[in-house]
């Protein structure tokens, strides 16, 4: 069984967790709704703004998901309060980003401009037109649009140029010329 599956979730103040009979959570929050869609043999329940996480052994005799919706449960709770962010930053001479109404238009040295479009729960924040902020209240859907942009010019390891998100480190290799001089 799984051992944060076990550990109840708190509930911070301002946050509404609803279920229905059909299986599906909604979590109310200042920051949105999300909804959540609990497979059989998932129940949950609510005593003194803690949520605790339960199998019916009957219905899912696995405990594969216990765990899983354990955390996705827990990141609504998050998203819904805190939201979640993810920052990239353009390193290359002339790249820039821009948002242009529901577009973001990348200039990333291409031939061609490059604009990839924002999904309508995000929020996109370009500043100094090299440090683009993703912010929004469901984490796989930052993430994965982090990730597409992102793998529009992913950091090359010659000389670093490319999207990178704000903390990663590019690990540089020396060229051809370095290793032929060395010889």
């Amino acid at each position: 069984m799984s051992r944060l599956g076990k550990t109840p979730i708190a509930l911070p103040k301002g946050v509404e967790v609803k279920g229905s009979k059909d299986g599906s959570v909604h979590v109310k929050g200042p920051k949105g709704t999300v909804q959540l869609q609990l497979p059989a043999g998932i129940l949950f329940k609510i005593e003194d703004q803690m949520i605790i996480v339960e199998r019916d052994e009957v219905v899912a005799p696995d405990n594969a998901l216990y765990g899983l919706y354990w955390s996705l449960l827990r990141n609504c709770i998050i998203g819904v309060s805190e939201g979640f962010e993810k920052k990239l930053t353009l390193i290359g001479v002339g790249y820039r980003a821009a948002v242009a109404g529901d577009k973001l238009d990348l200039q990333l040295g291409f031939s061609h401009p490059t604009a990839v479009e924002i999904p309508k729960s995000l929020q996109v924040v370009v500043e100094k037109g090299t440090v683009i902020t993703v912010k929004g209240i469901d984490k796989h859907t930052v993430g994965q649009f982090a990730a597409t942009v992102r793998a529009m010019k992913p950091p090359e390891p010659y000389k670093g140029k490319g999207i990178r998100y704000e903390n990663e480190f590019v690990r540089k290799k020396e060229g051809k010329a370095a290793k032929a001089a060395a010889k």
